[in-house]
């Protein structure tokens, strides 16, 4: 890690680092999917955006879900324009680590995304996930309608009622806001546990199962 000692909250616009006008290059073509990775949504479809952790475990978990069309990894809910991976470990950009999911609600609905999105970390956490700390690993669901910021909340609060009656008596600190811009993460990110397999991977839930019978 290129930064020993990293901030605790998300700095403001005066004080994030400056970013670029230009996009950061990232991967041309899904590895595992073969298809363009910016290339057009299908009609009908919709996308997705959760961070729960470092995103080459997260990314993993959502691309074997059938009805899932499309994974990208990158950067969410900083002020800096195109961070780099090492800008936004240092905690200067203010962004999370997030995974970008286009899928077909015919096959999968969001609900089952936000489902395995609670049962695939400890959205309680805070400014980290496990061993990895700082605002990057903040657990967060960044929604492109108001029917996901609907199923996200309502979800999240039957969750927490979940983790109480198992025990856990920490509060889910999962932020729930409407999507700002999406920056790529860099091209050796990308779908980064199927080109090595035996890479690291931090996600792991708290074995609390969400309720069902919630998906809007």
């Amino acid at each position: 890690m290129l930064f020993s000692k990293k901030p605790a909250t998300i700095p403001d616009a005066a004080n994030a680092l400056p970013g670029r006008a230009n996009a950061i290059p990232t991967a041309h073509e899904h590895f595992v999917f073969h298809r363009e990775i910016q290339g057009p949504v299908p009609d009908g479809f919709e996308t997705a955006i959760f961070g729960l952790g470092c995103f080459w475990g997260a990314e993993r978990k959502f691309w074997q879900q059938d009805g899932v069309w499309m994974t990208a990894v990158g950067y969410v809910g900083g002020p800096t324009p195109n961070p780099t991976y090492e800008e936004v470990c240092s905690g200067g950009t203010g962004h999370t680590e997030v995974v970008r999911v286009v899928f077909d609600p015919a096959k999968i609905s969001y609900g089952d995304l936000v489902k395995l999105f609670l049962e695939s970390h400890d959205p309680t956490q805070g400014m980290r996930q496990g061993n990895d700390v700082g605002t990057q690993y903040r657990s967060a669901i960044y929604t492109t309608s108001d029917a996901q910021a609907e199923t996200a909340r309502e979800m999240a609060a039957a969750y927490q009622g979940a983790l109480a009656k198992a025990g856990h008596s920490a509060a889910i600190t999962t932020e729930i806001a409407p999507l700002g811009p999406f920056y790529y993460a860099e091209d050796y990110h990308q779908q980064y546990l199927a080109k090595n397999p035996a890479g690291y991977c931090s996600i792991g839930g708290t074995g609390v199962s969400c309720p069902v019978g919630l998906n809007v």
